[in-house]
């Protein structure tokens, strides 16, 4: 795993404030690569690049050019089949001077152009400057699990692997985009293409970009066609699941560095570890943290799992304290993030890099195979109930749902009975509801989710999957919307944070194809998801491990912030010079976060998205 930035002019050439600003970049981003650095400038551009060597150590260091030095690429990220697509370019005249798989990117671009991305198999954010042009091509991997951030001042394209190597730039411009606030609040991150930034976007995953005669293009080149194909049997399912997931596994393993996993209670990071064991032997290492409290630790069944294999297995038990970790976490985001499982995260991976570089992890099972069933259970409940309503008497049956007593999930499935499908999940997507997000900026509390400014960028992937069925189209959109936004941002700033790379097999892109031509209604049989996962992993992982109580990978922040941590919640949030009061309405935020430490009603998520929007916005302006 590495970290790119860098600079093309838009016409003419580069000036030398912003030609060596692009060091300053790189030098922000150290933490995503440890062992080196390097640079390229030419007239109209300059790259940068911090390494994290796994392959190739000594020979793949970057920026790299082709054999003729017309094209230069920064790179992050890995390509699985790169040895696969070797012979094919050798044998049309491509010449390699090592064995890394940037090269094999390079060279599938001069072979195939931008088109090249459609025969890359992983995880990739990329650009490549090609001097006979005078171009600039970038592309980012299919489901979104490597970042890239760009941005166009002073006639010049600048990007970078983190939003805050933008900030190092002569003609930053740093105005804040506070129409994507409520999005923020209501989902807990700047939906992409958007940044809290006002000239910043994401290249959105499964697009690539091109730069050139001054213009910047982008076009999407992958996304999910096929959906509920498969009518085979169980057994023949199974076996394909079996048979590709085993696959995505062992590509995942080349690394000339340690390589293990991280080990939660479930079934999805248990598969893969045992996919794992079947290559590497006594040489698998596993790593696990839980907290003290019972609902906030896996460790036994984590345990369960690592002696079924045979793994060198690392637990470690942890008593977190919030003003120890809260500067690291929010520092390493690098955005505005407001998921508290950043912070076990940001554990597992400081633990997991005492041990190895690279970890593969379980990250993508929920999203593709129904894991998600406090959401997806009553959207598909409500897809059925909802086809006995009237339509005329919608619009009624969606005012009972809003006076139904508050705290109660029958009132919103109800409300939802009156909504458009689309928008019903975009209100179970919210952990906070549209209406409530408008009321703390001080707003009128419309209680209409297409009043919101991120509807359709979330709507939108709902309404265009294929599929007919709810349950699919809820899958899709999470994995178009939710994934790459919230677990993916998490997974790779917590990681990258201490220099380890995390690989994710579930979300190979075979698997995630596979999982979306598995009808809905064989994914999730009544209220039980990820139905052919488990099969797989009742022959796979210990038995013992079905009798353990499921328990997620969260930490109890809002019994931090009612608690121990209360009196540094207020002195930083709830004062007279906090960023925030020039956002939100301070009267209402005070008057939950009374209510929430006073016991009366629970304000975790709220209390947590303010509090890391806060933090954020005092670190940019310096204070």
């Amino acid at each position: 795993m590495c970290g790119i930035s860098g600079a093309f002019a838009l016409e003419g050439a580069l000036t030398p404030d912003v030609r060596s600003a692009v060091r300053r970049m790189n030098l922000a981003l150290a933490h995503r690569g440890p062992d080196g650095d390097g640079f390229y400038d030419d007239q109209p551009v300059a790259l940068g690049h911090r390494r994290l060597a796994i392959i190739d150590r000594a020979g793949g260091a970057q920026p790299m050019s082709n054999e003729d030095g017309t094209c230069w690429i920064v790179f992050n990220g890995e390509i699985y089949n790169h040895r696969q697509l070797r012979p094919l370019l050798e044998s049309k005249g491509h010449r390699y001077r090592t064995s890394s798989d940037t090269e094999t990117i390079l060279h599938a671009y001069e072979e195939f152009g931008p088109s090249c991305v459609d025969r890359l198999e992983g995880m990739f954010a990329f650009a490549i400057y090609d001097g006979r042009r005078r171009e600039l091509f970038a592309a980012r991997d299919r489901l979104g699990k490597k970042p890239f951030f760009y941005t166009t001042l002073g006639g010049v394209f600048h990007f970078a692997s983190e939003l805050p190597a933008l900030t190092h730039s002569p003609v930053w411009n740093g105005d804040l985009d506070l129409t994507a606030l409520e999005g923020y609040l209501s989902l807990g991150y700047f939906l992409a293409p958007r940044t809290i930034y006002t000239h910043v976007q994401k290249l959105m995953p499964g697009h690539v970009l091109c730069v050139k005669n001054g213009q910047i293009e982008t076009r999407r080149y992958w996304s999910i066609t096929e959906f509920d194909t498969d009518d085979r049997p169980d057994a023949a399912v199974d076996a394909e699941i079996d048979t590709t997931l085993r696959a995505a596994v062992h590509d995942r393993l080349e690394s000339e560095v340690p390589l293990g996993a991280f080990l939660s209670g479930g079934i999805d990071s248990g598969l893969v570890v045992s996919y794992m064991a079947e290559a590497l032997g006594d040489r698998l290492v596993t790593t696990s943290v839980g907290f003290g409290a019972a609902e906030h630790n896996e460790l036994e069944a984590a345990g369960l799992v690592a002696s079924h294999v045979g793994s060198r297995h690392y637990a470690e038990l942890i008593e977190p304290r919030l003003d120890e970790v809260l500067a690291p976490v929010i520092d390493g985001l690098g955005e505005p993030l407001a998921d508290s499982s950043a912070i076990p995260t940001w554990y597992v991976s400081r633990s997991a890099r005492r041990h190895v570089t690279v970890a593969l992890s379980g990250d993508g099972g929920d999203e593709t195979f129904a894991g998600y069933d406090f959401r997806y259970v009553p959207h598909v409940m409500e897809a059925a109930a909802r086809r006995l309503v009237p339509r005329q008497l919608a619009p009624m049956v969606s005012r009972l749902g809003a006076v139904w007593p508050r705290g109660l999930r029958g009132g919103t499935l109800v409300e939802n009975l009156g909504r458009d499908p689309a928008a019903a999940y975009y209100a179970d997507l919210a952990f906070l509801k549209p209406h409530d997000a408008r009321t703390l900026l001080g707003l009128s509390g419309d209680r209409r989710p297409e009043e919101s400014p991120v509807f359709a960028a979330v709507t939108d992937p709902y309404r265009e999957c294929r599929s007919a069925n709810a349950l699919q189209k809820a899958e899709y959109a999470d994995l178009m919307v939710y994934l790459p936004n919230d677990p993916l941002v998490k997974v790779d700033r917590m990681s990258m944070a201490h220099s380890l790379e995390v690989r994710s097999p579930l979300l190979d892109r075979r698997v995630v194809e596979l999982a979306f031509r598995i009808p809905a209604d064989r994914k999730q049989v009544g209220r039980e998801g990820k139905v052919p996962l488990r099969r797989l992993a009742r022959s796979r992982l210990p038995g013992a491990l079905w009798q353990l109580p499921k328990r997620g990978f969260t930490v109890p922040i809002g019994d931090w912030i009612a608690g121990p941590s209360a009196r540094l919640f207020q002195d930083e949030v709830l004062v007279p010079g906090a960023r925030i009061g020039s956002h939100l309405d301070i009267r209402e935020l005070s008057s939950r976060a009374a209510a929430h430490i006073s016991g009366a009603t629970r304000h975790d998520y709220t209390l947590w998205a303010v509090w890391v929007l806060e933090r954020w916005l005092k670190s940019m302006s310096g204070g």
